[in-house]
């Protein structure tokens, strides 16, 4: 048994936490099984989540941590899952190979947001392709991506087409993010959203306006309701991204990050809103009696009825929830709103921040 351990190969996965690690994991089975029937060989995956990758911002000091992990370990070969957002001088970067140090590294947002574990899964046999075969020409499976090779360190790298790419690396950094968390990590707006609803749903005049509003008014209210809250969650908890000292120096960086939030935000909120519709909609249903309702409308109180009183109901609702997202600490909402890897990121510049003022 012990001689049969000994002849294992090892593939070793560094992670960084949350989304990272959560495809990392998934993948592995597909991976140690393609390694095995390609090589004949038996493998196993050692996949580690390391937090201490977050704090590298460059494609070689990855590298490098990862090199060091392999060597420490004895991994026969080593690739880094990071959810961090690499670019080059005119696109994203998709991966990093280096064969001498039998290493490479993937940029998971520049995968997109859809078919993360799959395209993940396609990538990382390419890449073993590429260390255990020392250079060898092989073809992307991935569609639109470039395969170059170059000397030094750093000898094989992939991208993306130039327009697609940055549209898959913004929604990459949205999934990342997972937007929908933020329902749950916006407490104090969601307490303030549902106390509101809960107030509207007894309020003559809420009904009267939801029933006499058109569906053009009523879409209207709700994406202003969105926008207001999006954006007082930014402008309240210094979620913008500015150029500068102790920021981003790089404006499209910023430009990009800026784009991820709001994407992220506005599907987070949304998602309250969603939330509170429905919640508003439940109540409605099941505390106001119909016959007292249509009195107060002046005709028959259907279902059509009660969902435009919820509609109403949760555009007011939200605007109070902009309101009640005042009450969350600038950490809690960085938390609700962001990956592990963005989130320390932001904390750390906050930090830098209150140390100059």
């Amino acid at each position: 048994m012990a001689e049969q351990e000994q002849a294992d190969h090892v593939l070793g996965l560094v992670t960084d936490p949350d989304m990272p690690t959560h495809v990392g994991q998934r993948t592995a089975e597909r991976v140690t099984t393609w390694l095995a029937n390609r090589t004949g060989q038996r493998w196993t995956i050692d996949v580690r989540t390391d937090p201490l990758t977050a704090g590298h911002n460059a494609s070689e000091d990855l590298l490098s941590a990862v090199e060091a992990h392999r060597q420490e370990r004895g991994w026969d070969y080593g690739i880094c899952i990071t959810d961090l957002p690499l670019l080059l001088q005119d696109r994203p970067l998709l991966a990093d190979v280096s064969t001498q140090r039998r290493v490479a590294l993937v940029s998971l947002p520049a995968l997109g947001a859809l078919r993360t574990y799959h395209r993940t899964y396609q990538l990382m046999t390419q890449l073993l392709e590429d260390l255990m075969q020392d250079h060898s020409e092989q073809s992307s499976p991935l569609g639109p991506v470039h395969r170059t090779q170059h000397e030094g360190q750093i000898d094989i790298r992939y991208t993306t087409l130039q327009r697609r790419g940055w549209v898959r690396l913004v929604s990459g950094m949205v999934r990342a993010n997972r937007p929908w968390q933020l329902v749950w990590g916006l407490s104090s707006a969601l307490a303030a959203a549902l106390a509101a609803a809960g107030f509207g749903l007894f309020t003559s005049t809420v009904w009267q306006l939801g029933d006499v509003m058109s569906p053009l008014r009523a879409l209207t209210a709700t994406v202003f309701a969105l926008a207001l809250m999006t954006v007082w969650l930014i402008a309240a908890h210094g979620l913008w991204e500015r150029v500068g000292r102790g920021a981003v120096r790089d404006r499209r960086l910023a430009a990009i990050y800026n784009t991820s939030t709001v994407t992220t935000l506005s599907l987070g909120v949304a998602c309250l809103y969603a939330l509170v519709y429905v919640v508003s909609l439940a109540g409605a249903l099941t505390l106001l009696d119909a016959r007292v309702l249509g009195e107060m409308l002046g005709h028959t109180a259907d279902f059509a009825s009660y969902a435009r009183l919820a509609w109403m109901v949760s555009s007011m609702a939200l605007i109070a929830g902009a309101l009640g997202s005042s009450l969350e600490t600038d950490a809690a909402v960085r938390q609700a709103a962001y990956g592990y890897r963005e989130e320390r990121r932001r904390a750390q510049h906050a930090k830098e921040k209150d140390s100059e003022d």
